[in-house]
């Protein structure tokens, strides 16, 4: 069982970087996988995934995000929603593409008007393309990362039973 996080921050080294990882790191711990997780920035991608044809680290970063069993899925929030760049990777999935996996979206934003982002806007991507998601996904206020440990590890308490249900769903389908 491995664990990915896929960041789709435009920005090199951002602040979703970090919640994302630590989100990872926290149900990892949870639900008993060892190890570092790999992580998957869009930052540097970001230029290739409009161009036509297939960009050898654009095919790595979907072969990586296809084979994870649990997925930390996040952005920040721009126009009260996840960013283009996200979505403009995601979009080239095939539907069902993560079928059996579980993933977790996470959102990082400015002002808690964009709280059910996460659930209103990322989670239904998520789930169009066959995840299983468990719920809630995390939100986190920019005036929380001085918290985030302690954010992310409440948030992950009550996420992690049901990520562990929701692989071995997942692994019966």
């Amino acid at each position: 069982m491995s664990v990915l996080t896929l960041v789709g921050n435009p920005r090199e080294g951002s602040r979703t970087r970090t919640v994302a990882v630590e989100a990872a790191e926290a149900i990892g711990a949870r639900i008993g996988t060892t190890g570092p997780h790999d992580v998957v920035d869009l930052s540097a991608l970001g230029p290739h995934l409009l161009v036509p044809g297939p960009f050898a680290d654009v095919e790595v970063a979907l072969e990586l995000v296809a084979e994870a069993s649990v997925l930390v899925v996040a952005s920040p929030t721009y126009k009260g929603t996840y960013t283009g760049l996200l979505k403009s990777f995601l979009d080239r999935f095939p539907p069902d593409a993560l079928a059996g996996k579980a993933a977790l979206p996470v959102l990082v934003m400015g002002d808690a008007r964009h709280a059910l982002a996460v659930e209103v806007h990322l989670r239904p991507l998520l789930v169009e393309l066959g995840a299983l998601v468990p719920t809630p996904g995390l939100a986190v206020l920019e005036s929380q990362l001085p918290r985030l440990a302690e954010v992310v590890a409440t948030w992950a308490d009550r996420v992690a039973p049901q990520a562990a249900v929701t692989l071995k769903e997942g692994a019966l389908r």
